[in-house]
């Protein structure tokens, strides 16, 4: 009998299920018809604003857009909370600059909280990470952490917060990182190397400037104009939709000063510089991948370009010779291989994009270089107008760049030297640095008249070499036209004793 009435009962429970099941679905429909959730939503936060009058705004480290790029407001943020977090968090995170250890940015640790009074107006910063399980983003082949800081205040005080302390932040942010900041020259590293970072720096401590370069002043003045010309062109080159960057061709003789120039470039324009190493480089992804970690306001430099890689475009001889043979007496491993190896490469394809395509438009105000001893090697594709926008032919010293060096090394403005050294230069050939050389005293006994003859000798000897070699190349000529010139006086005679 107790089993039937609990049957029973569990009967009659489970048949009203259905109708108040339906019953609360009806009503439900009705409610989110008459009581859409957004308006809930909205109340709910009014009434919570109300007993919780708080707003805060959050900065995330990197661009919300892209995670390749760190949030420069973030890094400003960082540099203006360091002084405060020093003295109030009891955390602190250590943050080196990459690739370096000469310095650290001190900020607050993770979950810290540091007060900021502004006009009287306390504001409370607070520094998050998100999870590495699900928040975080792949930098260089590793995780790194997603960091973010939090702003709150009163949200009475939002005009001001937003308007002028979010300003008076990033300026003061700007200020501090501008006098801790010394410039840098960059170098890669190699691909296997890049769990910890894709470049390497030293501080940037080159002394070569524009005065003190031994250029033409013609050509000094015209490089110093397009490239004071290029920095403030922003809204110019947003006009009309080309990426904000310049590229330099530097081509001349060894010694001529290509990189010098480049020195001096970097100086004026107060920009780091990174120095691509090619052939550390494994192949077109890898060379995209520096690209993008660069900062903007840089010098992206390769040097001697032709002896970094084949850029003719044209394969080898071997490659040719190899490819002619018939296909089945080469083993499949061996063609895997090559093509393995092929694809492995900086090619000319990926770094005419690098310089020039969808890529090299990450960032802005970088300035390209590429230097070589002989610019007739380079495929054209690579050197034209828009990708190597001013071509800069560093030639043999003339009297202009000689003067400027008698200036840098011996302080001499004019010498009774140095009429007869002008006359040996417009017939000479000899390089800056060759000058220099002769220019630069040997010994505390060397004065600047010691140094001027012994340059006069240089150039005297090297004007009789140049004599001499064009002897050398016209003795074949002067051969051939005198045997010529013996066999007509035979061919008259013989003609004389045949008509006789």
């Amino acid at each position: 009998m107790k089993e039937k009435k609990e049957k029973r009962v569990m009967a009659d429970l489970w048949s009203n299920v259905g109708p108040a099941l339906a019953t609360f679905m009806f009503f439900r429909s009705v409610y989110e018809s008459y009581f859409p959730q957004d308006l809930i939503s909205r109340y709910i936060n009014k009434v919570l604003s109300y007993f919780y009058p708080y707003v805060t705004i959050t900065f995330p480290e990197f661009k919300t857009e892209g995670f390749y790029e760190r949030s420069k407001v973030f890094g400003y943020i960082e540099r203006y909370l360091s002084s405060s977090a020093s003295t109030q968090a009891t955390s602190l995170l250590a943050n080196g600059v990459r690739g370096s250890t000469e310095y650290v940015v001190l900020s607050m640790g993770h979950y810290e909280k540091v007060i900021d009074i502004y006009k009287g107006i306390r504001l409370e910063w607070s520094s998050y990470k998100h999870s590495p399980s699900k928040q975080t983003i792949n930098w260089g082949g590793k995780e790194v952490d997603k960091r973010l800081f939090d702003l709150k205040f009163h949200k009475k005080h939002l005009e001001v917060v937003t308007k002028h302390y979010l300003k008076h932040v990033v300026e003061e942010g700007k200020r501090i990182y501008k006098k801790e900041k010394k410039r840098r020259l960059y170098t890669n590293n190699k691909s296997d190397d890049w769990d910890d970072d894709k470049w390497s720096y030293v501080t940037w401590k080159h002394p070569s400037t524009f005065e003190t370069m031994a250029l033409a002043p013609k050509m000094k003045q015209e490089i110093i104009d397009d490239l004071i010309a290029f920095r403030n062109a922003k809204d110019y080159y947003m006009k009309i939709g080309k990426a904000w960057k310049h590229g330099y061709l530097l081509y001349g003789p060894p010694g001529t000063g290509k990189s010098s120039t480049i020195a001096a470039m970097a100086n004026l324009m107060e920009y780091d510089v990174y120095d691509i190493e090619l052939t550390t480089v494994k192949d077109n992804s890898d060379l995209r991948k520096l690209l993008i970690d660069t900062t903007s306001k840089s010098i992206i430099v390769i040097e001697d370009i032709d002896c970094s890689l084949d850029l003719t475009g044209k394969r080898s001889a071997e490659e040719e010779e190899s490819s002619s043979d018939d296909e089945d007496d080469i083993p499949i491993p061996n063609k895997a291989k090559k093509k393995e190896k092929k694809s492995e490469e900086v090619t000319l394809s990926g770094l005419l994009n690098f310089v020039d395509g969808l890529w090299s438009a990450i960032g802005e105000e970088r300035i390209m270089i590429f230097t070589t001893n002989h610019v007739e090697k380079l495929d054209l594709a690579l050197i034209r107008r828009g990708r190597m926008d001013m071509h800069i032919e560093l030639s043999y010293c003339c009297f202009e760049a000689f003067k400027v060096l008698a200036r840098n090394y011996l302080q001499l403005e004019s010498h009774l030297l140095f009429s007869k050294i002008e006359c040996l230069l417009a017939e000479t050939k000899i390089t800056p640095a060759h000058v220099g050389e002769n220019l630069m005293p040997k010994s505390a006994k060397d004065n600047a008249e010691v140094c001027l003859q012994r340059l006069i000798e240089t150039l005297e000897t090297a004007k009789e070499e140049a004599r001499l070699k064009t002897m050398e190349q016209h003795k074949p000529r002067a051969a051939e036209r005198n045997e010529k010139t013996m066999i007509k006086k035979i061919r008259r005679q013989l003609n004389r004793l045949f008509k006789k």
